[in-house]
């Protein structure tokens, strides 16, 4: 394969704005499919106290070299001050899966 796959992942606090961000980038091409897990509850530290939130996590499938631009259009939407955005680079899979994420996320 020439292409690396990587899941990339945000949270949102808003089940809608979750679907939004989810569905934009598949119709943007910048990723191949999205999952939206149930919602969680996630404890961190913001502006000097631990809050506690109920968030859904958003997993995007993409291929490495459209990563940039998907981590640019998300941010562009994404309502919070910093919004997680870490990626997981995908070590194996079924070939057929593989090559429908680096078909579905090439530029129209």
């Amino acid at each position: 394969m020439d292409h690396e796959i990587v899941i990339a992942q945000t949270t949102s606090d808003d089940e809608e704005q979750a679907k939004s961000l989810a569905r934009g980038a598949v119709e943007s091409k910048l990723a191949a499919g999205v999952h939206i897990d149930a919602p969680i509850t996630a404890f961190y530290w913001w502006q000097g106290k631990v809050e506690a939130a109920q968030e859904w996590r958003i997993s995007y499938m993409t291929s490495s070299d459209r990563l940039p631009a998907l981590e640019a259009w998300l941010h562009e939407r994404h309502p919070y001050d910093v919004p997680q955005w870490v990626t997981l680079p995908v070590t194996g899979g079924s070939e057929a899966y593989l090559s429908w994420v680096v078909d579905e996320t090439r530029p129209r």
